[in-house]
């Protein structure tokens, strides 16, 4: 048997031996993103110089040649040679055709060996390029005449066909230059498509020669919103842009280069204020009106008689001759029906086509748009809400408002790109508000794009085949300029670059962090802005066994560093308490938490207030649950000691669409109380109201329940209700949602979000 001193022996020869593996491992992690289908390290490294030839027998990969040499030429000072024979003397890279079947454009082995690399795609397919990004994203970062590339294998293919990424330029207006610098980021990132918001309320940007008073007027407001929506502050600035149609040819071919499709979006039929004020026959009164300045939806949409569709047949053809790809995107969302149900043509239209009411008339709309662009050879595609009173024939469906509007699409068998805001829209926070610029509101981190499976479950075998894929999307009412956009998009981008691409046996979240550490070395070098988001702790409440306590848990990746934390209201460094475990916290308390490595604070130091009361951890029942897209923690989220901080983040909110919400509160025995308070949110842009009323019940079996009173509204934050000292085990809270959105509001006729985050019982 071994002795204790031998045992201990063993013991710390294990431990330092796990230890230098692991960090073997880590310093062996290769920078690539997304991680390939198949990939094998073998033992040296290929030496690339300037003498290094490049071996090609097409010249269909001419472009990926022309890329790479700039690449090369730029940040290291060299280009390399192209012949069509290997070389006596010397290492080179050899493109050569695979023996697959043909088809897989997107394919391609990379084996890079002492002597040559190979790369192995299909001669006309983005194969060859994505091996060249690949290839980039293992060079070495520093300036030197020898590359040394480590020895490997790479087998890769993509998960999904439609890998995307949008960008409005409506809001705000981004140069050319800006254009195809996010184009290249892209191609970084092995996207494929790039959805390109052209034309909304604040702004028409693109040149349609037939109708020149579209930029001459339309692309120009008197003014832009400042800051949060709220305000309702302007300024008098004139503002404004276009591209003519010279630019977007140029950017489509820039494009096409990198193997990236242009996908344009003309909104219709609502988010028209730009083109009505250019030519206001387009509208239902025919009434000039300025280009918006501010952010919403509007009343003044496009009318359904036949010389607007003669109008906008006329713009999509000029559209359709510059952008040639399959799909065309044509908006469809957020359309109030307000004009429409006053209008002599349209509801004209409605009875001559027999339709049943204005939601019906937009799918008419749609539909009519469909088949003027299906007789060109093309196809369209639209935000979810065209799935309301009808779809097209031949749509495809673009889902944001969560991934309900994907999945009945798919049922329906049309094509599907996932895009939901819960996980899709990078105009929302990717950390604490109080770090981090203004955004749109909601909350969605690094983590929770990583954690997107952008194919429901909910769908069987020969349905789940109608999603394409998925994309981001980034709105740009609160992003003014080029490096905000960097901001808002890296490193989510590369985040959902390894969902589209990655097989899911591949993912894993460390490891990614772990790449993810040297692309951001990267992206210095390429001149990219990014957030460091990821390196702030967050802070998460749980339940404890204890009634009148909460647990803490600190949370960020273990390769990133260690977090220490306190609760005496001072900053945190390495001497303040290391975290290990769950905190449990019984008491108003303040917990500051900070990452560190090697003595440095990593990201921002992350403070929150807990305020425990006679709710806190309490059993809490909903008879309505809240909808899937904001139920984040649950029922505990409103009595996990954390009131709500604004801007809204998601995580903190539980919300419900056109539905009320009843909670019951067991206190677990009979509690003297005085003061119940609860948490809502007015956010009107976003659909989202104060509840009509709010009544609380008291009972002391929990089976009979007596009114003590309606809730009064304190600000426009918080319902509260008082009362003399009263002992009761048992709260009920009843808030009637506002019901359906009025005429002239964002989200006019559909049902009002219920927003709901604490509830304080004193």
């Amino acid at each position: 048997m071994m002795n204790k001193k031998n045992r201990h022996k063993l013991y710390s020869v294990i431990v330092v031996v796990f230890f230098t593996l692991y960090v073997g491992a880590q310093q062996n992690i290769l920078p690539l993103i997304p991680q390939p289908k198949s990939l094998v390290k073998t033992p040296g490294h290929f030496s690339l110089t300037s003498t290094t030839k490049l071996v090609v027998t097409t010249q269909s990969i001419k472009d990926e040649l022309v890329y790479f040499n700039d690449y090369l030429k730029k940040h290291y000072g060299f280009v390399l040679e192209v012949t069509s024979k290997i070389p006596e003397k010397g290492n080179y890279i050899i493109f050569t055709y695979p023996d697959w079947e043909a088809g897989l454009k997107e394919n391609y082995h990379l084996t890079i060996n002492e002597t040559f690399i190979s790369i192995i795609a299909e001669s006309e397919g983005a194969g060859n390029f994505y091996a060249i990004q690949s290839l980039i994203q293992l060079l070495p970062l520093e300036k030197t005449t020898t590359l040394n590339i480590p020895c490997l294998q790479i087998k890769d293919a993509p998960l999904m066909k439609w890998r995307g990424m949008h960008l409005d330029v409506c809001r705000h207006f981004f140069s050319i230059d800006f254009i195809k610098k996010y184009i290249d980021l892209l191609a970084l990132y092995k996207m494929n498509t790039f959805h390109w918001h052209l034309t909304d309320d604040q702004g028409w940007r693109i040149e349609i020669k037939k109708y020149p008073k579209l930029t001459q007027v339309g692309a120009w407001r008197n003014g832009t919103m400042i800051g949060a929506y709220s305000n309702q502050e302007f300024d008098t600035i004139k503002y404004g842009g276009f591209y003519t149609q010279e630019q977007i040819k140029d950017v489509v071919t820039y494009a096409a280069q990198r193997h990236i499709t242009i996908v344009p979006e003309i909104e219709m039929p609502g988010h028209a204020v730009a083109a009505i004020s250019a030519y206001p026959f387009l509208s239902c009164d025919e009434k000039q009106i300025d280009v918006e300045r501010g952010w919403g939806v509007f009343e003044n949409v496009f009318c359904t008689k036949d010389t607007v569709f003669n109008f906008l047949e006329g713009v999509l053809s000029e559209v359709m001759n510059l952008f040639p790809g399959k799909y065309i995107h044509v908006g469809g969302d957020e359309c109030p029906k307000t004009k429409w149900k006053t209008c002599n043509h349209c509801q004209s239209r409605i009875k001559t086509e027999k339709l049943k009411d204005e939601h019906e008339l937009q799918s008419y709309f749609i539909t009519r748009i469909e088949k003027f662009v299906n007789s060109k050879g093309r196809q369209i595609i639209g935000w979810d809400e065209i799935l309301e009173g009808g779809l097209a024939p031949n749509a495809a469906v673009m889902s944001w408002r969560g991934t309900e509007g994907g999945i009945n699409a798919a049922k329906q068998k049309h094509k599907v790109v996932m895009s939901p805001g819960t996980h899709c829209y990078f105009d929302h926070f990717q950390g604490d508000p109080i770090d981090e610029p203004l955004a749109f509101g909601g909350y969605t981190p690094l983590q929770k794009v990583y954690s997107f499976n952008p194919i429901p479950t909910e769908l069987n075998e020969s349905e789940k085949q109608y999603i394409l894929g998925a994309q981001a999307n980034v709105w740009t009412e609160y992003i003014l300029n080029d490096k905000h956009v960097e901001y808002m998009a890296n490193p989510r981008m590369a985040a959902l670059s390894e969902v589209l691409w990655s097989p899911n046996e591949n993912r894993n979240s460390s490891n990614f962090v772990a790449r993810l550490q040297k692309h951001f070395l990267l992206l210095d070098k390429l001149n990219y802005n990014y957030s460091k988001a990821l390196y702030n702790v967050e802070q998460i409440t749980t339940s404890s066994k204890s009634h009148q306590a909460i647990n803490l848990e600190l949370k960020a990746d273990s390769v990133l560093g260690k977090i220490y934390y306190t609760i005496d209201g001072s900053n945190p460094n390495i001497k303040s308490i290391p975290y290990k475990n769950a905190i449990t916290i019984s008491n108003n308390t303040t917990v500051k938490a900070a990452l560190f490595k090697n003595e440095k604070q990593l990201g921002k130091i992350s403070q929150r207030n807990y305020e425990i009361n006679l709710a806190t951890n309490k059993s809490i029942t909903l008879a309505i649950p809240p909808s899937k897209s904001y139920n984040y923690g649950g029922a505990f989220t409103l009595i996990n000691g954390v009131v709500a901080s604004l801007p809204r983040t998601n995580n903190q909110w539980l919300g419900w669409s056109g539905k009320n919400l009843e909670a019951v509160i067991d206190l677990k025995q009979l509690e003297e109380i005085k003061t119940i308070s609860v948490g809502f949110l007015k956010e009107e842009i976003n659909w989202i109201y104060l509840p009509k009323e709010a009544e609380v019940f008291i009972s002391n079996d929990g089976q009979k329940y007596i009114s003590i009173g309606k809730m009064k509204l304190i600000n426009e934050r918080f319902m509260e209700i008082s009362v003399s000292p009263t002992k009761t085990r048992y709260v009920k809270i009843i808030t009637n949602n506002y019901g359906l959105i009025p005429e002239g509001n964002p989200g006019a006729g559909s049902p009002a979000w219920l927003f709901c985050d604490e509830i304080q019982i004193k």
